[in-house]
């Protein structure tokens, strides 16, 4: 048949010209300085150069994660709002957090508030919570933890500790002073005391330990924290053991006042050495020999 061959080496397929190859173009920066900002701001060697300053900067210089932003305060708000509104991939970002970083370590110290002060932490939990609630169901486990909250959390609130976590069937409390610890969860144990959930009734362990925890945002971490827990593992059929830190923090005269005596802790013959608990650690066993006094 005659006519033209549809495959024309000119190019054209029939009498449309062909289109040429396409290739993928990357959209251009802004143009002048704008460009300029826009690229350093983006580059990884500014990047990590902001970053290596940082770390020579007061304050914690990995201010701006999730931990460190979390809870109250002025800088800890800033970084939250930072963090949704700037690059996370950019020098702008490290520069702001870098300020807050700063702002954070200069309220600290005007304040008068060290970045580790000594505190006393304090872990509970009820023994045997998990076998009896398996028993009991969700409905039982539910009214029963609520019962527990309602009688040991009003005297750490009302002695002036801080709530700072809740575990199931525990939680995780910071006090000021020892002594002010140790009657808030005396007083606690003995509500516990009271507690009758059809026929079952609870027994809470507690353990107290004072140190120099590491405070990131609303938590508390470190090797105190851990030593804390395993003071806590030692009242294995409830009641309330104390370190030798807790104990040195709380004179004579206050124990008198309590109407408590202690009791050295010793380590069961043929029994393993707890993890994460310094070998010079002592723990001791508080008892009652009476109602507590009034506060």
């Amino acid at each position: 048949m005659d006519g033209e061959p549809f495959d024309d080496p000119s190019g054209r397929v029939g009498d449309v010209e062909q289109a040429p190859q396409q290739r993928a173009v990357r959209a251009p920066g802004l143009p002048g300085p704008l460009g300029w900002v826009q690229r350093t701001n983006r580059s990884p060697a500014v990047i990590d150069l902001v970053r290596r300053v940082r770390r020579a900067l007061p304050g914690d210089p990995d201010f701006g994660d999730r931990l460190s932003v979390s809870g109250e305060g002025g800088p800890r708000a800033a970084a939250r709002v930072a963090d949704r509104l700037l690059d996370r991939d950019a020098a702008s970002r490290e520069v702001s957090l870098g300020a807050l970083q700063v702002w954070q370590a200069l309220t600290e110290r005007v304040s008068g508030t060290p970045a580790n002060p000594e505190v006393t932490l304090v872990f509970t939990d009820l023994v045997g919570f998990s076998s009896w609630s398996l028993r009991s169901g969700d409905d039982a486990t539910l009214r029963l933890l609520r019962r527990v909250a309602q009688v040991i959390e009003p005297p750490v609130l009302e002695a002036g500790g801080h709530i700072v976590k809740r575990m199931g069937d525990g939680m995780m409390a910071v006090f000021s002073d020892p002594g002010t610890a140790l009657r808030a969860m005396l007083v606690a144990l003995d509500g516990v005391k009271g507690i009758d959930m059809d026929g079952y009734a609870p027994r809470m362990r507690v353990g107290i330990h004072t140190g120099r925890p590491q405070r990131i945002g609303s938590d508390w971490l470190g090797v105190d924290v851990n030593i804390t827990a395993r003071v806590m593992e030692r009242a294995a059929n409830g009641g309330l053991v104390v370190s030798h830190t807790t104990l040195e923090g709380i004179s004579e005269e206050e124990l008198a006042e309590l109407g408590v005596s202690v009791k050295r802790q010793r380590r069961q013959m043929f029994s393993t050495k707890p993890e994460g608990v310094p070998d010079d650690l002592v723990m001791y066993r508080v008892k009652t020999s009476g109602p507590l006094p009034a506060p």
